[in-house]
């Protein structure tokens, strides 16, 4: 599992009140990673796009339906994810990589998604499909995936636990995630916390632009100072962050 201590409640509720995009922005304030990591890609879409940001620590595992399970099936397997949970400290994202590619049926239903949610789960992310979407969505549930299937075919968990690859995304336990109608983001551990912090600092600083043009309209003049003022705005947190 990932080493990082879990945030503070205060620090998780402020990261629920942004937009998966504005913890992207912030995060690429760090230089901690290339900009074209650490996200997953357009294969992954939020089926309930009108709910709230999902911030959550990966609880994860392996899936497959295209044939019939050696074992246990896939209820029997959740058990032991579920176990997991209790052991942890919350809120967690429940993380699929279906191995079927394409995906045969789907990974999750209403069943699986509301027994996540009573074990303290704040959302699912899968690089499979789900069905029962508006019995997910009367739950308020969020869930993420390549698509959706009407049948569960020969599902079954593989392992639990394990490193994941969903939407080119590799995500490990514990990894603290971020999702919303744009899509899923991980945080690193080490500079999440700050990256709380400074996200009601950044959305200041893009609102300057954006009071601009409701206040003056199609005045380029003005746009340009904005623009100015917000870049200065950001690169003066960007120093703040290297000292």
């Amino acid at each position: 599992m990932n080493e990082s201590s879990p945030l503070r409640d205060d620090l998780l509720e402020t990261l629920r009140q942004f937009d998966t995009p504005t913890i992207c922005n912030v995060i690429e304030l760090f230089d901690v990673r290339p900009r074209t990591s650490g996200y997953m890609d357009q294969r992954i879409k939020a089926h309930f796009p009108e709910l709230p940001p999902m911030v959550g620590y990966a609880s994860t595992a392996t899936y497959r339906s295209s044939a019939p399970p050696q074992g246990a099936d896939v209820y029997d397997a959740m058990e032991k994810q579920l176990s997991v949970l209790q052991e942890r400290s919350g809120p967690h994202v429940i993380v699929f990589q279906d191995l079927d590619d394409p995906s045969t049926a789907a990974t999750f239903g209403e069943v699986m998604c509301t027994s996540y949610q009573t074990f303290g789960a704040v959302g699912l992310v899968t690089s499979g499909t789900g069905r029962d979407l508006d019995q997910v969505r009367q739950i308020g549930f969020p869930v993420f995936s390549s698509g959706t299937n009407c049948s569960h075919g020969y599902c079954h968990t593989l392992h639990v636990d394990v490193p994941v690859h969903v939407g080119g995304l590799t995500v490990r336990p514990g990894d603290l995630l971020h999702g919303d109608a744009n899509g899923v983001t991980n945080i690193p551990g080490e500079i999440a916390a700050e990256v709380a912090r400074l996200c009601p600092e950044f959305v200041a600083a893009e609102e300057v632009v954006l009071e601009c043009l409701r206040a003056h309209g199609p005045d380029l003049s003005r746009l340009q100072q904005a623009r100015k003022e917000c870049r200065r705005r950001i690169a003066r947190l960007a120093k703040r962050l290297t000292g």
